[in-house]
């Protein structure tokens, strides 16, 4: 895949909408995991919702090269849903959030759970 081919100008508006989508969905997942008495006491809500959406975009991505999927279609989901849905600057808040609290083991194994989950997507 040649990572310079030229993209329809109506592509950012499908990442846009497909951000926005994403965004809306990974709010409503933390928010509903977030109540889940079990996850209090470690950021478990970003790092749940960094593998799904991992493996979201891993299957998708797969799925679309064997289906010939359009450009369009592979920016809104890929880039644009699953972007939207995962997020890197929420781990990097929480696991501060850890350290300044003195959490310092709960920090490092966030850091190193979130660390293997984005090298492996």
């Amino acid at each position: 895949m040649n990572p310079l081919v030229p993209f329809p100008p109506t592509t950012v508006l499908w990442v846009a909408l497909g951000g926005a989508i994403g965004s809306a969905l990974r709010f409503g997942a933390g928010e509903a995991l977030r109540r889940v008495p079990a996850f209090a006491q470690f950021p478990w809500a970003t790092l749940v919702i960094n593998v799904l959406g991992s493996l979201a975009i891993g299957w998708f991505l797969r799925w679309s090269a064997s289906a010939e999927a359009s450009p369009q279609l592979r920016a809104f989901v890929a880039i644009g849903i699953c972007g939207g849905f995962t997020t890197f600057s929420t781990f990097a808040a929480e696991n501060l959030t850890l350290l300044q609290g003195g959490q310092v083991a709960r920090a490092a194994m966030h850091a190193v759970s979130g660390s293997v989950i984005n090298s492996t997507a």
